[in-house]
């Protein structure tokens, strides 16, 4: 598939839209007002983004779908502009498909499958030199168009409540982000404000959370939690046959 960037139709900011209530858009906007606007709910960051009208909505059909996959790619490109030319500490781009799940699993394979749809499409980028194309390993990133990101899944049958939402989204952050802030200072204690603030919203921390390096990142996309023998499905073009196999046979 040939990704070119062009406008976009499924990309939106949050004042591009309508109060339409007929409108897909304005039901996920509501939907993300709803959730994030809450003295309670634990991310700072996205709490800080949505005070700033720092975020982008990306709405698409079902996930792998071609159709969906092309707009995706436009629109992470579209993203990655927009976050790096703003003074802002943190942009997230949330992007809701149509699918219906009915259970984490069914949710973790669909998301999955909708990147690696993605990395087969991004062809003429390479993978961001700063992180790992090997799942398997602890610097492993999702690396689209030359930039890692770190992805958070969220669906209605989330068991963890912050990963709650009321349609089938992923959540796509550029690792960028949390590289400034720890430059500058601010990492730990926002980190360590969520971690507090998620042991009162859910009742402890998430046991799948892991800092970038010091655990796998690939297990902690989805939100469900996976003990050690859980193996990720993605294949990166970069991956060496002996990273394959390693990914493959992680107990090897």
């Amino acid at each position: 598939m040939d990704i070119q960037i062009k406008q976009s139709e499924t990309y939106f900011l949050p004042d591009q839209i309508s109060e339409d209530v007929r409108s897909r858009a304005w039901k996920v906007n509501q939907e993300f007002i709803r959730k994030v606007d809450t003295t309670e709910y634990p991310c700072v960051g996205a709490k800080a983004a949505f005070n700033t009208k720092q975020y982008r909505l990306g709405i698409y059909g079902n996930m792998s779908d071609e159709d969906s996959t092309q707009a995706l790619a436009n629109d992470l490109k579209l993203y990655i502009e927009d976050s790096l030319g703003k003074d802002c500490n943190y942009m997230s781009m949330i992007a809701v498909f149509e699918d219906k799940v009915d259970s984490e699993l069914e949710f973790e394979d669909k998301l999955w499958q909708q990147l690696q749809k993605l990395h087969d499409a991004d062809t003429d980028a390479n993978w961001d030199p700063s992180v790992s194309s090997d799942p398997a390993d602890k610097n492993f990133s999702f690396s689209f168009n030359g930039y890692a990101f770190f992805v958070v899944g969220l669906h209605p049958q989330a068991s963890r409540r912050a990963r709650r939402f009321g349609f089938t989204a992923m959540a796509f952050n550029l690792h960028k982000q949390f590289e400034a802030l720890r430059e500058s200072g601010v990492y730990e204690k926002m980190k360590n404000t969520i971690r507090t603030r998620e042991k009162n919203y859910d009742g402890g921390i998430n046991p799948m959370l892991k800092d970038h390096g010091q655990g796998l990142e690939a297990p902690q996309y989805s939100g469900r939690e996976v003990d050690e023998s859980w193996k990720c499905p993605f294949l990166s073009r970069s991956m060496s046959l002996s990273e394959l196999d390693l990914s493959l046979n992680p107990h090897k």
